[in-house]
């Protein structure tokens, strides 16, 4: 008797549809994946959409640690060694579709599949690549290129798809909070963004490849108003 071959393992397909642990949620925006505090149970992995990572300190103040686009995992540290608590909040910012696996489904798939925990281990050095960056950024660029770093990421550009993107709708305290700043000192860089044609601003933002200037040729100085404001006296 022929033994039958084992079925190669599809990530893709495991990743696309529901299953024994795994259920597919569609999400509006500003709802809640998981809020902080809450028992860590389970990873979601983004299908569609965009959507935000915060944590709130215990005096009330909320911080954005990172954007999410489609293609990536949030709420790993459901796989740590003890279940937790969620250390952070997921919300979306447009509509989103993802995959709900439990924590012990997603065990069981990476210790049995390897195509499936090689795609896992990628996701997260490119994740902790990313956390590096935006230290690195914090720590050594002034507020203009840090807003000008977020509104490119926003946009996606360096991967396929068309040359200039709207990014999803994206208040300016937002954005402050991202970059370590305020919301006047945004509105006075967007305002310039826009006056120099890097971006237009009209209810939705686009953003053009021209405000990669702003990164690679240093294009514009952080003490720019500084200077402006001393000509106009």
């Amino acid at each position: 008797m022929v033994e039958l071959e084992k079925l190669a393992f599809d990530a893709a397909a495991f990743l696309a549809n529901a299953g024994v642990g795994r259920t597919l949620v569609q999400l509006r925006p500003k709802q809640d994946f998981f809020s902080q505090g809450e028992p860590a149970d389970s990873v979601f992995y983004l299908q569609k959409g965009r959507a935000r990572l915060t944590v709130v300190s215990q005096n009330g103040k909320e911080a954005t640690i990172t954007l999410l686009s489609a293609g990536e995992f949030v709420g790993e540290e459901a796989l740590a060694a003890v279940v937790g608590q969620r250390l952070a909040t997921a919300s979306a910012i447009t509509p989103c579709a993802a995959l709900k696996i439990r924590r012990d489904e997603m065990i069981r798939v990476m210790h049995e599949e390897h195509a499936f925990s090689d795609l896992f281990l990628k996701f997260l050095i490119s994740r902790s690549m990313r956390i590096q960056a935006d230290l690195i950024d914090q720590l050594f660029n002034p507020s203009e290129k840090r807003l000008a770093r977020i509104l490119l990421l926003m946009a996606e550009f360096g991967k396929p798809g068309e040359p200039e993107q709207y990014i999803p709708k994206i208040s300016q305290e937002t954005l402050a909070e991202m970059i370590g700043t305020t919301r006047s000192r945004v509105s006075f860089f967007m305002n310039r963004f826009r006056k120099l044609g890097f971006i237009e601003y009209n209810g939705r933002i686009r953003v053009h490849k021209s405000l990669l200037n702003v990164i690679l040729l240093d294009h514009i100085s952080d003490d720019e108003p500084a200077r402006s404001a001393t000509r106009s006296r």
